[in-house]
């Protein structure tokens, strides 16, 4: 059996919307190990977007405790808290989230720059990120010249050429037609192989949450 490379002890997270409360996680414990792919499941609502954003660190729970690699991220300072987010965690969102004056290879970029890779260097990978997801002939395009799809993969590229442990992906086939959505699952589940990374999908899309090797069903801020 793998070791941890992650785990997450009594979760919660409440949003205080003017006068309302918003609970969105009520104790919530998750183990997941190296090399898993794990998908979170649940209608809009549930708390799988908020536990994803959880344990890569772009939020902080109200309660309970975050453990990576044997390190509490609660113990992080903000720099290494940032450096966690960057070299450790790739994330794909489902609206990409591309700098749209930016060309598909200077977005890939973006992420390696502020990582401090050597500019040369970082080009090369991009390239070959580029290449490995299908859009080597599309490099100079700006995300207006790409379809959803394409979008998706420069996505896609940008959160691995840090070549993160953890790869979180947020309803990364929400905007996309069906066979596109299948198309970048694939994608997602060949290079999770290669590199031998830990994916972790957040999805309300059961036919998505199928080509998990576990599912972690999330309903009212609990796990099921």
């Amino acid at each position: 059996m793998n070791e941890n490379l992650l785990s997450a002890h009594g979760l919660t997270k409440t949003y205080v919307m003017g006068s309302r409360t918003l609970e969105v996680l009520r104790g919530v414990d998750v183990e997941i190990a190296r090399g898993d792919f794990v998908a979170l499941r649940g209608a809009s609502g549930t708390g799988k977007s908020t536990l994803l954003h959880l344990i890569g660190g772009l939020d902080t729970p109200n309660a309970g405790e975050i453990i990576f690699r044997g390190q509490k991220l609660s113990g992080f300072s903000e720099g290494k808290l940032t450096e966690f987010r960057n070299r450790s965690v790739g994330f794909v969102f489902q609206a990409y989230h591309l700098l749209p004056e930016l060309t598909a290879l200077e977005n890939v970029c973006l992420t390696a720059r502020i990582a401090r890779i050597p500019a040369g260097a970082a080009e090369k990978r991009a390239r070959e990120l580029l290449g490995r997801v299908g859009l080597a002939g599309r490099t100079d395009h700006k995300p207006s010249e790409l379809s959803g799809g394409e979008q998706q993969r420069v996505a896609i590229a940008r959160a691995l050429i840090n070549e993160p442990e953890l790869l979180l992906a947020d309803e990364p086939t929400g905007n996309l037609d069906s066979k596109t959505g299948i198309e970048i699952i694939e994608l997602l589940k060949s290079i999770r192989a290669e590199k031998n990374m830990t994916l972790v999908i957040a999805t309300h899309d059961e036919k998505v949450a199928a080509h998990a090797e576990r599912v972690i069903q999330l309903e009212d801020g609990r796990i099921a």
